[in-house]
């Protein structure tokens, strides 16, 4: 853009001062700024402090005499420093942006930076308390739902078993080591897989034939491939055997089910017929399976079976 144009918008920002129209201010000079990037800076209370910490001033946010002031001081110390920056007044004024909020500390700007890292630590407080307080609500879920699947397992006929780094907890005063028992029946199978199988969040064990008869995976946080795949190693390993498999997850987590059980590599598995349930399902009817349930078979009034499957 010619000199002269430059002058012309210089003269409209002029006469829109005349107008007195409050906040228009860096509203203008941002939209200026996207049509001309190297004749107009962007306006905001940050690159306002910045520009004074810097060059030793107190220009004020909203005034477009000191907002022409200031953009002759960066266009000056722009070409300055062009080798360093750019001809985008883009990269001077995020330069002013993080010496205003305190990221870039100087002599004249460590109030401000103090508060920006106290601000900031703050923040990552509040977020990694956030993210605790999820992870503990997620486990005590997934404990309520293992001793919810452990009280119905028992009360149906079943032996249980539940994964071996889970069953040392308690929920709710209620002690899974006490509930279950300690180890799977005998398989003979490669030492890895028995590991992995032993991992399953619980399993259901016929008292009479000491055979497993169900097994579910929990989900939470951990990846659903992960859990089903788990499953399909212990289905694999029974040999021909009808298998009773469930998914068990939040109510939330059905579409991401539905999608994993879609995969090319769990469609017709003839190992395995993977079936999910809810939380909310089981809970809600847990009271009713124990009461008129039988065997496993009742299950099959609250799980959902994927189409591929």
């Amino acid at each position: 853009m010619s000199a002269n144009s430059a002058d012309k918008i210089v003269k409209e920002i002029i006469k829109l001062d005349g107008y007195k129209i409050k906040g228009l201010g860096p509203a203008v000079a941002n939209i200026l700024y996207f049509l001309h990037p190297t004749l107009i800076s962007p306006f905001n209370t940050a690159m306002v402090q910045g520009f004074n910490a810097i060059f030793s001033e107190k220009k004020k946010l909203g005034s477009w005499p000191d907002y022409l002031e200031m953009r002759e001081t960066i266009l000056k110390a722009n070409q300055e420093l062009q080798s360093t920056l750019s001809k985008d007044l883009g990269a001077i004024s995020g330069l002013l942006f993080d010496v205003g909020i305190g990221k870039i500390v100087l002599d004249t700007n460590w109030e401000t930076a103090l508060r920006f890292d106290k601000e900031k630590l703050q923040k990552a407080l509040r977020k990694r308390h956030q993210e605790v307080q999820n992870e503990i609500n997620e486990e005590n879920e997934h404990l309520r739902m293992q001793l919810l699947l452990t009280e119905i397992g028992r009360e149906l006929g079943y032996d249980v078993f539940v994964a071996n780094n889970d069953r040392t907890k308690s929920f709710d005063g209620k002690s899974l080591e006490y509930l279950t028992i300690p180890d799977l029946p005998k398989m003979d199978l490669p030492q890895e897989v028995v590991k992995t199988i032993s991992l399953i969040d619980v399993i259901w064990v016929g008292r009479e034939n000491a055979q497993i008869e169900c097994a579910f995976e929990i989900e939470k946080t951990t990846s659903i491939y992960s859990g089903i795949l788990r499953l399909v190693d212990l289905a694999s390993s029974l040999e021909n055997r009808e298998n009773n498999f469930f998914l068990v997850a939040p109510d939330s987590r059905e579409k991401e089910i539905i999608a994993q059980l879609k995969r090319p590599s769990f469609k017709d598995l003839s190992c395995v017929k993977l079936r999910y349930m809810l939380f909310s399902d089981l809970k809600e009817n847990c009271k009713g399976i124990c009461r008129f349930g039988e065997d496993y078979t009742i299950l099959m009034k609250i799980a959902k079976e994927c189409e591929c499957c």
